[in-house]
């Protein structure tokens, strides 16, 4: 018979024992530990700072994430933090805008034009902007209010393992006494420790053997009252600098996100820094209602806040008695906004995988193990999607070569050409079907090819350039295999 819900509660705050340890009330964290309560399980979970957090990260919401917070029971978590519907995206390419709106799809959700053009009418998803903070506050209120969890303000600092064998028992931490300031060491104890400390993990080296990959950074600028080129869609700008991403996160705000990649030199302290690189290069580049709301959001002269554009693939791990997850395991750049989605997909996967009637001891590791190894899998069919994506676009959308700039160009006209269904739901992460995205990656390559090939042969006379044209077409054809195929590759799509 198991322990009544007082006494385990109890145990929980007295004596810091529970079913499950999970270190971090972030996106992840806070998804998994509400998921596993849900089914039943005591869960401690450890935070180090539980006031609302002012973070540039994890503002936009894909429809897929959308479904698995319901999934979860958090979908509420949404309401009342002033969150705005987002139905699509529209992408300028020097200048000239283009709508891609998230997909018709049936009455079971699948997307109905996964091969060619777009629906007119049907039921469409939607995603949701909103403040970071404000959101992260609903999903720790969630838990707090959960019977069977119990959050603790403490700072984790290192892992408690066996006398006898390497198997994590719990964690070290440091509680502050808030009244003195004193800090004192601490320890809680679990069957199984989750470790969801997000892209600065402290334990990544422990558990896996990959670190992340950072070639930008994002810098935020908060825009008030900037009316997007289409109400609800986030707005991707492409033209002579590098990516810029707007998207509204409140009824009055508006994120942009301007990457600078790392060393160029209209970024370099001769040429002003980053300021000099929005003011020579972004702020051109814009629409002018954008451009003037930027200018007001630069008036307070100090270098705009940042974060780094991290690739992290997903790595198997051992799992004895730890897992790690999130942003801590995975990452991919945050361009196409598929962060949360991912992390609200691998908690749903997990909590199934993990569910007290398939694994009714969490302390069984041959179990977790083969619940983490299938997990690995089994999550691949959506966030090896989102991961592949979020990294080709970005080498299309930040092109610096001239194969890559035909490529951008190829994708922007397979835009215009009405091809937006399936490309935005596999966006989406409503769409989870590999080939689908092989499919309309290569499409892509192709009409760029052939864009390119009428640029250079224009009629008769031009009949000697056809050499030139079929040169360009290998080198177009190797460079989009080389941006695509190592990402699927390393996704583990062989």
């Amino acid at each position: 018979m198991s322990e009544p819900v007082d006494a385990r509660a109890r145990r929980r705050e007295e004596f810091h024992e529970a079913d499950v340890v999970v270190v971090g009330a972030g996106i992840f964290g806070c998804a998994i530990s509400y998921a596993l309560a849900n089914q039943g399980r005591s869960v401690i979970l450890l935070e180090r700072w539980m006031h609302e957090p002012d973070r540039i990260v994890g503002e936009l919401l894909q429809p897929g994430g959308v479904a698995a917070l319901k999934k979860l029971g958090l979908g509420h978590c949404l309401e009342g933090i002033d969150s705005i519907p987002c139905h699509g995206y529209t992408v300028m390419y020097h200048g000239t805008p283009t709508a891609i709106s998230y997909p018709t799809v049936d009455d079971e959700g699948n997307v109905t034009h996964q091969w060619s053009g777009a629906g007119k009418e049907g039921k469409r998803p939607m995603g949701r902007g909103f403040h970071h903070g404000r959101f992260i506050m609903q999903l720790r209120k969630a838990c707090m209010a959960h019977k069977n969890i119990t959050i603790f303000e403490t700072e984790v600092v290192n892992t408690v393992r066996g006398e006898q064998t390497d198997q994590v028992l719990g964690v070290e931490t440091k509680t502050t006494n808030k009244d003195t300031g004193e800090k004192r060491k601490d320890a809680f104890f679990g069957q199984l420790t989750i470790v969801a400390d997000g892209y600065l993990s402290k334990f990544r080296k422990q558990i896996i053997p990959t670190a992340p990959i950072v070639r930008s950074k994002f810098y935020a600028l908060e825009l008030i009252d900037c009316p997007l080129l289409i109400p609800n869609h986030a707005l991707v700008i492409i033209g002579n600098a590098y990516p810029v991403l707007l998207y509204q996160i409140g009824s009055r705000e508006t994120r942009a996100l301007i990457d600078v990649p790392s060393d160029i030199p209209e970024a370099s302290p001769a040429a002003g820094g980053v300021r000099g690189y929005i003011q020579n290069c972004v702020l051109p580049a814009v629409p002018e209602n954008v451009r003037s709301a930027m200018v007001k959001a630069m008036s307070d002269g100090k270098i705009p806040r940042s974060m780094p554009n991290s690739w992290l693939p997903p790595s198997k791990q051992d799992a004895n008695g730890i897992i790690l997850l999130g942003d801590a395991m995975n990452m991919r750049h945050p361009l196409t906004g598929g962060g949360m989605t991912v992390a609200f997909n691998d908690a749903v996967i997990l909590s199934e995988l993990i569910h007290p009637d398939l694994v009714p001891d969490l302390g069984d590791t041959r179990a977790i193990k083969r619940a983490m190894d299938t997990l690995y899998w089994r999550r691949k069919y959506l966030t090896g999607i989102v991961n592949t994506l979020a990294q080709a676009l970005y080498a299309l959308f930040a092109a610096d070569d001239p194969q890559l700039r035909a490529l951008q160009r190829g994708c922007f006209g397979y835009f215009e050409r009405g091809m937006t269904d399936a490309p935005a739901g596999l966006l989406g992460a409503i769409l989870q079907r590999p080939l689908v995205l092989t499919y309309h990656f290569f499409s892509v390559a192709f009409l760029a090819i052939w864009m390119n090939a009428c640029d250079i042969v224009r009629g008769p006379l031009d009949f000697w350039k056809v050499p030139l044209a079929l040169m360009d077409l290998v080198l177009i054809l190797w460079r989009a295999s080389v941006v695509f195929l190592p990402v699927m590759w390393r996704e583990g799509f062989r």
